[in-house]
């Protein structure tokens, strides 16, 4: 593999917030505290150069209060009143994806930079209305949270195909393992709330839009909740017939695993496995592999929150994945889950592009 690749933002936990002056910096506050808002809040307020969390936002008043305490910012019990408020510059959305549509429209209307968490909205729909009221505006104000763009492996294997250096790409392959999922979580929710993920990185690595999908269901494994369908394997097809096979196996029991191997004409590279693995089970392996995503990816979200409060502050507002690109992701997903109930083949039409 090509030891080319994307620079990334270094961030020192020591120094990173010197040399802004205070009165520059960007106040943001976090919509949605659970396990990922928290993070983000946390990355905000001790972090993130050039950013200040002035409040956080939640339904849950009590849940919204202790994290407002711990930071020692302001507790704004409605996201929708947040997302108004004139102290608040710019808004990261964490809350659940069901929320996300009416929250990202009122701060559009707000004329308020977001850092929307995936999923844009839970339908392509929705998301199209997203996509078509920011046109309107005539300014990109909406960045989505596909964090896997800012993780250093993803960029290198980006810049090892834009190069052409191993030829045309024919193949990614892909898989996505995690522990064991939350409770309540339904077989839909493998391709809307992880396989997103790949849907986006195979947009971003490939430069292509994809066209087709199909979701197999192999036998459950005994560890997944009954009802559940775990693990799934998806094939997805870009426009010059790059194809793209995804494992997704939510309850594995032993770690979370992330890993792309591409194979062109010429080449192949793999990001995401450390060298040396042969084996992995319950009992462990001949390597280590991370617990949970923010151990794999806690550097991207660090760059990925880095590069977006230096857009702001500069005017350009979105860093990375915009609107259009929630919506690509959003429209592929619901092909997906109809794939998965019928087993066959689905076609994705975008539509034009705003």
């Amino acid at each position: 593999m090509s030891t080319s690749s994307t620079p990334t933002t270094t961030l020192d936990p020591d120094s990173a917030r010197q040399g802004y002056d205070r009165d520059r910096l960007v106040r943001v506050a976090v919509l949605g505290v659970g396990m990922m808002g928290q993070d983000h809040a946390r990355r905000l307020a001790t972090l993130t150069a050039g950013a200040e969390l002035v409040a956080v936002s939640d339904v849950d008043v009590a849940r919204t209060d202790a994290v407002a305490q711990e930071f020692g910012v302001r507790a704004i019990h409605d996201p929708r009143a947040a997302v108004t408020d004139p102290e608040v510059d710019a808004l990261v959305i964490a809350t659940p994806g069901f929320t996300h549509e009416d929250l990202v429209l009122l701060a559009l209307d707000a004329g308020k930079p977001v850092l929307c968490e995936k999923p844009l909205t839970t339908s392509p729909e929705t998301s199209r209305r997203i996509v078509e009221r920011e046109a309107e505006l005539g300014r990109q104000l909406v960045q989505v949270g596909f964090m896997r763009r800012f993780d250093a492996g993803y960029q290198q294997l980006r810049a090892l195909i834009a190069s052409g250096d191993h030829g045309a790409p024919l193949f990614l392959h892909c898989a996505h393992r995690n522990a064991t999922t939350p409770p309540n979580f339904n077989s839909e929710q493998l391709m809307l709330d992880s396989v997103v993920h790949e849907v986006d990185v195979t947009r971003y690595l490939t430069g292509e839009e994809v066209v087709a999908i199909r979701v197999i269901a192999p036998r459950s494994t005994a560890q997944a909740p009954e009802g559940l369908r775990d693990p799934q394997f998806v094939i997805m097809e870009t426009e010059s017939g790059i194809l793209v096979d995804v494992e997704i196996f939510v309850n594995t029991t032993f770690g979370y695993e992330v890993r792309t191997e591409l194979v062109a004409e010429r080449g192949q590279a793999r990001i995401g496995l450390p060298e040396g693995m042969v084996t992995q089970s319950a009992q462990g392996w001949g390597g280590s592999i991370p617990k949970d995503f923010k151990e794999r990816f806690g550097a991207a979200y660090d760059t990925e929150f880095q590069r977006w409060i230096d857009a702001v502050r500069n005017g350009t507002n979105v860093d990375g994945p915009g609107v259009w690109d929630g919506y690509a992701a959003a429209a592929v997903c619901a092909a997906g889950v109809r794939s998965l109930r019928t087993g066959e083949r689905v076609e994705v039409d975008l539509g034009p592009r705003p």
